[in-house]
């Protein structure tokens, strides 16, 4: 039974020190303090608000794409921070470099009360719903069973070259399987870990999304 989530940035600190890729992110209190981070990561760039609370940001269009400008971002964060509910808490701005990718992935895990922990890796953004593509496994899992999962999913072509994109480097990806695996087994306080999406920018995985819930 889940009892608490963790924040994107917490989730993504948690699983990050199980090896998972994420990107060089930064999170600040105020829309000053978010400028000067994007200034540091990069334009384009993502703004989100995030806390221990916000479970589902995009339901509330709490996220912030393609901002380009300091000044883009710098309305961007005081409109994020505003929408901020009493129901939330403390919450925070997550300043990100903006990636742009032709293919996503989805991995998570949960714990079953049939069979312990699982964990699931599938296709996903546009193509999630029309090829329902996701293969399951129970943990804990070796290196080599989490790297059969790759093989098992039904649309391989996803992990080849792809709209001009070189091949899924499978290492990068395994090491999101890897991490998320480690940490339910590790951590028996998990109840469940979603990292949606997981991006492919040329040819590299990268978690751009994470939910660790608490039990």
């Amino acid at each position: 039974m889940v009892t608490s989530t963790l924040s994107e940035a917490d989730s993504k600190k948690l699983l990050a020190g199980y090896g998972l890729p994420i990107l060089a992110e930064r999170t600040v209190a105020t829309a000053p303090a978010a400028v000067e981070s994007a200034d540091a990561v990069g334009y384009p760039c993502v703004v989100k608000l995030c806390g221990d609370a916000i479970a589902h940001k995009t339901e509330r269009n709490l996220v912030r794409l393609s901002l380009g400008t300091a000044h883009e971002v710098e309305r961007a964060a005081t409109e994020l921070l505003r929408q901020a509910t009493e129901a939330d808490g403390d919450v925070e701005l997550l300043v990100a470099p903006m990636v742009r990718a032709t293919r996503e992935f989805i991995v998570g895990a949960d714990r079953s009360a049939e069979f312990g922990p699982v964990v699931m890796v599938g296709v996903g953004g546009i193509f999630a719903e029309a090829l329902e593509d996701v293969v399951f496994r129970l943990l804990p899992a070796t290196p080599i069973e989490l790297d059969a999962m790759l093989d098992d999913l039904d649309t391989q072509a996803m992990l080849g070259e792809f709209r001009g994109e070189p091949p899924v480097d499978r290492s990068q990806l395994l090491a999101v399987l890897q991490a998320v695996g480690n940490a339910m087994v590790d951590r028996d306080d998990i109840e469940s870990i979603d990292i949606n999406p997981v991006l492919i920018a040329d040819g590299k995985a990268i978690a751009v999304d994470a939910l660790v819930a608490l039990r």
